[in-house]
Parts: C-alpha cells; structure tokens; sequence
C-alpha cells in the first residue's frame, strides 16, 4: 500500500482529495446521509455534458478544501446514477443538496456566483470553517478507521489535521501507525527520523517507536506452529514461548501474544534479562494506557510480580 505521508503540510492548505469524494446510489446513504450526522456534506449532480459543472464543481472543491474538514463534498454523475437522480428529483444540473442531520437543509439549482455558494457553504458549518474546531471528531473518526483496519482512510484524515497543525503529536503518531500498519515500516522510521523537537517527549509519540520496533521484530518471527510444538515437546523452552507471542503479534493476536508473555514471566521472571516484562511494557506502550486489553494485562502482571 502506497501512502503518504506529509508532515511538512502547512496551515491553512488542505488537500481537497481529503474532503472530496465520488459517490453512487450504493453508496449514497453512507457517504451522504451517515457522514451528515457528524459532518455537513453538499452534493453535486452533474454530468460530463454539463458546461456549468464544469466551473461549478471545481469552485465548490475549493471552498470545501478551505473549510478545513468542517464541511465535505459528495459528487454524483446523474449519466450513471439515474435511479438516484430521479429520487432526489433532479430535474436539471448543476443541482446541489447540503445535508446535515441526515437530511437535506439547502440547496440550488443552476450555475451561481461564487458569493452564493460561499453563502452557502457559510450556512451550513457557522464558526466550524475555523480550523481545529473539528479536530476531535477528526481524531476520532481516523482512530476508528485505523482499528478497522484502514490504514489509508485514517491516514486522510489524520492529514486533515495535520494540514491545520503540522506538529499535532496525536495526528503525527497517527500517521504514523497508518504506515506501520501498511508495512511500511521503514517509512515510518524516515519520518519518525526527521521529528521536530517539540514532539519527541510525547507519549504518544513514544507508543509509536514501540510499535515500530515490534513490528520490526514481527516481521522475523516465524511461524507459529513451530514455536507451538517446540513448546509441546519442553513447555519449559522460554525462547521459543518469547517467539511465540511475536508470531501470535505479528498475525495480529494480541491478546495470545500478551498471554504467553505473562506466562513466561510466571515460569522465569529473570529469564534473558528480564525480557518477559521488558516486552509486555513495549506492548502496553504500541497499545495505548487506555486500551482495554493493556489495562487487564498490567493487572495480572502486578499481580504476578507482588504474588
């Protein structure tokens, strides 16, 4: 996976890509009326034919960029979505619907001064044109979409963030998670690299070094049945019961490679220089404090050391 990463964004210059997006009848419902629940979203019905969308449509990407996220853009081709076109009852194009609260609020039909369509846009998202405003629903949206599993998605967004505040150290080590997640770990090293200043303490920041060097020691685990029937023949084998749980990590089992971590420190606390613990705080930290599973797995872990 191909993924970029730009910490060198600067204020006040998001990408439109960010907050623009093609869109279907399949799609609809999710990318218009699920996305207005949290965040404003205008529509545009055009088609290739069409000579005022074509200055329309480029005006309304650039008024969306400049919001800054408070407001996204939805395009639809009614040559290929003409069952969605004559639900929303579309008549003649250009045709624009702003929804928000999932339903429609606003509108016009016809090419427009740049004036009114900023009206518009002003309307709609109020002070929230202001960036940071929506930087909370920003990070949250792309923390979600990182634990789905989409590593490219959440990058976008936290992008959008960073092109408000360069030096967000939650959007910062955000991004990078999304590279590590893509495999793109060497990426995230070059960046993680080139650090300003004014982020190396942070915590969040150094949850990310600890992912990247488990993932790095991930990507040399080997196979898990290996490491399962060495144990099954000496459970004893603390290398291979370490191996393990890196090999249960890097396939993205967290909490078996958490439970044979505290097992090997129930069996030999010392072992290989206190490597049990060592590695289980690396995985509290690439977890997060606040991650259910770091919480449990520190509990039995003080009550292994105090028992």
């Amino acid at each position: 996976m191909d993924i970029l990463f730009n910490s060198g964004a600067k204020a006040g210059q998001p990408a439109a890509g960010n907050f623009v997006k093609d869109s279907d009848t399949a799609s609809f419902v999710v990318d218009v009326i699920e996305t207005s629940m949290k965040t404003p979203v205008i529509v545009d019905f055009w088609a290739p034919w069409c000579g005022p969308c074509k200055t329309l449509t480029p005006l309304l990407e650039k008024l969306v960029a400049a919001a800054g996220g408070a407001v996204r853009l939805v395009k639809i081709d009614v040559d290929k979505n003409p069952e969605l076109a004559a639900q929303m009852r579309i008549q003649s194009i250009p045709a624009v619907y702003a929804f928000k609260g999932g339903q429609p609020v606003d509108g016009f039909v016809g090419a427009q001064p740049d004036s009114q369509v900023k009206a518009l846009i002003q309307r709609l998202v109020g002070d929230q044109a202001a960036p940071g405003l929506a930087t909370d629903d920003l990070l949250a949206e792309a923390k979600a979409l990182l634990a789905e599993g989409d590593a490219a998605g959440a990058m976008a967004v936290f992008q959008e963030v960073l092109a408000h505040d360069p030096v967000h150290p939650v959007a910062f080590a955000g991004s990078l998670r999304c590279l590590v997640q893509a495999g793109q770990i060497d990426e995230a090293k070059r960046h993680l690299a080139k650090l300003p200043a004014s982020l190396a303490g942070h915590a969040e920041i150094a949850a990310v070094r600890s992912a990247i060097e488990l993932a790095e020691q991930a990507t040399q685990a080997g196979p898990a049945a290996d490491f399962t029937r060495a144990l099954s023949a000496n459970p004893d084998d603390h290398q291979a019961r370490f191996d393990l749980a890196m090999a249960y990590f890097a396939a993205g089992e967290r909490e078996a490679a958490v439970d044979e971590l505290l097992e090997l420190f129930r069996r030999n606390r010392t072992w290989n220089d206190d490597a049990a613990r060592k590695q289980l705080v690396k995985l509290f930290e690439a977890f997060g404090r606040a991650d259910p599973l770091t919480q449990s797995a520190q509990r039995r872990l003080s009550s292994l050391m105090f028992s």
